[in-house]
């Protein structure tokens, strides 16, 4: 009988933080995947990060995770998004080279001692009572251990579709697990199926780029890792072109084979990231819609062609893509597909991942209904921490909203659970401006520290960060200004719009700076009454099932969006309390009817 403390059932994002999270507090653990070659593989869009996505992969690397630390290390491009708005909201997007990064992940996993790697397919789940013990794999061996952790991403019973034919598979040209979905069903699980998909990719030296908008990468982006000061040179541009009228004619014309259309595809797919065929038929008033043409390699010819999402027929991918400027002779290289993919309802999981039904069975990543590489992440980490914690008889490791984007990510499966792929926003964060991708090291690397996932010369990286911050702040508020007659600190005059950190830090006598802490620096003056207002939110939190909702009109509330005033009318909840823990009410939904109660109140 072969028998680990921590077996881990996916070698995706969720089952690579999770093994590596476990060994790293010394549990030996057993990783089982399909296919080795394919940990880490990058199923859908060459990048990591983006707006509330890329917190998530600061706080994962914070506590000692690895996403971050494999992105730095083969990054062929960074920008930074929500530049336009203040600081404190920006955020890291890096394109990587798809090819190098599960090169990157497996190499983590295999230098860890504790890790075995197993290339098999488990079918099934080993219990006793309200007790899992292990898994059955389709090679005829049965592995024992004290937790069993499911990350096996999208490939529970899962059906792809391309046009009116569909086939069983998790990735195309790749196998599902159907013998491990009906365990988890025989378990008792309440399971479901989503819809997510993916785009054709295409050869990139058919593609006529001169037709196209160049957006060059940015040089001056902090990396993800804290412990790295620079970011790999920037070597690759993406490029951006349009749908246009012709394509969205090819596309209705053919709504007749898509499986969206037809009935196939039965299940929820995701809002926020809809197929182009959803886009064209949702959308009509719309000529165009923008795609981004993004490298996935740097020595490889293949492109990911960002926005065009469709399950529809090969032959009705090549038209409506030569239709498109740029593409007119673009060759597909890999066609575009839906999946359908099985996973279990969050709402039957502690916050710590864990079965509230059977002990030592912990489910993180897809199979929990979200989407998107970070959210598994995210959950791997979260899961293989506490499966880790169990062996040691110490109590769960559980994330507060007020704490990190975890917190909230995984307060809303477990709690509200998801009728639609759930994917990370800032309006799902109330306290989106205290819980920034710049200080998630500051927030949360004591924490990393104390289980034992970051070591002591890494926390001493933290310190000494917070330490300079602490000393600048301290100087810059016993500064005075000769502009203003000595009536205002240099800290006070910081809080200026116009004034940045730059035109101060000369009147201080420091010269190197590094930019993370310039910045953190700018953003707590600059931010520090919108950070006290966060604090005092925090404390009407505790009350929100006192609010009533008495014969409110949503639809009144002017900046509240369609889907938040539908469901409020629909379901019609009493309180407040009530009505932040309906899924997909926002806490920022949350605050704008607060503030319209308290406003109606002194009229």
């Amino acid at each position: 009988m072969e028998k680990y403390d921590v077996i881990v059932v996916g070698g995706g994002h969720a089952g690579i933080e999770a093994a590596f999270a476990s060994a790293r507090m010394d549990c030996s653990v057993l990783l089982v995947t399909l296919d080795v070659d394919s940990i880490g593989k990058l199923s859908c869009n060459p990048a990591v990060g983006g707006v509330a996505k890329g917190a998530l992969v600061r706080e994962v690397d914070a506590l000692g995770g690895l996403i971050g630390k494999i992105t730095d290390s083969c990054a062929i491009s960074y920008r930074t998004l929500n530049k336009s708005k203040g600081r404190a909201v920006w955020a890291t997007r890096a394109q990587v080279d798809m090819f190098v990064y599960p090169q990157l992940a497996r190499k983590f996993l295999e230098d860890n001692k504790n890790i075995d790697i197993l290339q098999a397919k488990a079918e099934e789940l080993i219990s006793k009572g309200r007790e899992v013990l292990g898994i059955k794999t389709n090679l005829g061996q049965d592995f024992f251990a004290e937790s069993v952790i499911i990350a096996a991403g999208t490939f529970l019973k899962s059906k792809i579709h391309i046009g009116l034919n569909s086939f069983y598979g998790g990735r195309i040209s790749e196998s599902s697990s159907d013998k491990l979905f009906n365990s988890i069903e025989t378990l008792g699980f309440k399971t479901k199926h989503f819809k997510t998909g993916t785009c054709a990719r295409l050869d990139k030296r058919t593609i006529d780029f001169k037709k196209m908008h160049q957006q060059f990468p940015e040089e001056e982006v902090s990396p993800f890792s804290f412990i790295n000061e620079k970011i790999n040179k920037n070597r690759v541009s993406c490029f951006i072109t349009h749908t246009n009228k012709k394509t969205h004619k090819i596309i209705k014309d053919n709504l007749k084979l898509s499986p969206l259309y037809t009935g196939l595809i039965k299940s929820r797919g995701v809002r926020y990231c809809p197929s182009l065929e959803d886009k064209i038929v949702k959308f009509p008033h719309k000529d165009k819609h923008q795609i981004f043409i993004e490298p996935e390699g740097i020595d490889s010819y293949e492109v990911y062609p960002n926005g065009i999402s469709t399950s529809l027929p090969l032959e009705a991918q090549r038209d409506f893509i030569h239709s498109i400027a740029g593409l007119e002779r673009a060759k597909m290289i890999r066609p575009g597909y839906g999946i359908e993919h099985g996973l279990i309802d969050a709402g039957q999981l502690f916050a710590s991942l864990e079965s509230e039904k059977y002990s030592g069975l912990f489910f993180a990543g897809q199979v929990n209904g979200t989407t998107g590489y970070e959210e598994a992440a995210a959950q791997g980490l979260i899961a293989g921490i506490n499966a880790a914690l169990k062996l040691k008889n110490k109590k769960p490791f559980v994330l507060k909203r007020n704490q990190a984007y975890m917190g909230v990510l995984v307060d809303d499966l477990v709690k509200k659970g998801v009728d639609e792929p759930y994917r990370m926003f800032t309006s799902r964060c109330e306290f989106r401006l205290s819980l920034r991708e710049s200080n998630a090291d500051l927030r949360l690397g004591k924490i990393g520290y104390q289980l034992g996932l970051l070591g002591k010369k890494e926390y001493r990286l933290i310190e000494k960060k917070q330490k300079k911050i602490n000393e600048i702040i301290a100087k810059l508020k016993k500064e005075k200004t000769k502009k203003t007659n000595n009536q205002k600190n240099l800290f006070e005059l910081l809080k200026e719009p116009k004034v940045t950190f730059l035109k101060v830090k000369n009147q201080i006598n420091e010269d190197k700076i590094p930019p993370g802490i310039e910045a953190e620096i700018e953003i707590s003056a600059k931010y520090e009454g919108f950070l006290r207002r966060e604090k005092a939110w925090l404390k009407e939190l505790k009350n929100l099932d006192k609010v009533k909702l008495a014969k409110i009109d949503y639809f009144q509330i002017p900046s509240l969006s369609k889907e938040v005033r539908e469901k409020l009318s629909k379901f019609k909840p009493e309180s407040l309390g009530e009505a932040f823990r309906i899924s997909g009410i926002t806490p920022a939904a949350i605050l704008t009817v607060y503030n319209f109660i308290k406003k109606s109140k002194k009229k």
